[in-house]
């Protein structure tokens, strides 16, 4: 069991990483093509902390959860390779539990769980 847990270990990381990758990339595009506020600017009407100059209203509810689960997810990754290193019933638990958390947040993200 423990060469096939590996394996759906590094899947697992591997699509979370990507999920930053882009999750980062499009908070980039935002930030450098969001609103610009300096001196002599005023905040627009429609001014959200959440704003994104691509896509509709709830791209950047998708890109902040998304980054939230991409991050829990990595750390979910952590948690299995520690479980996989010492391979015993205690510390199942702990990495059960943050998978959870993680896949849950993956759901919410992905806009499943409303």
């Amino acid at each position: 069991m423990k060469p096939v847990a590996v394996l759906l270990l590094f899947l697992n990381f591997c699509m979370y990483a990507i999920v930053l990758g882009i999750g980062g990339w499009a908070v980039n595009k935002a930030i450098d093509n969001g609103f610009i506020i300096g001196p002599g600017f005023e905040l627009p009407a429609h001014f959200s902390t959440i704003y994104f100059p691509m896509g509709n209203a709830a791209t950047g509810f998708f890109v902040t959860f998304s980054m939230l689960a991409g991050v829990v997810g990595v750390a979910s990754a952590i948690a299995g390779i520690n479980h996989i290193r010492s391979w015993h019933a205690g510390s199942l638990p702990s990495a059960a539990s943050i998978a959870g958390v993680a896949w849950t947040l993956t759901l919410l993200g992905m806009g499943s769980a409303s």
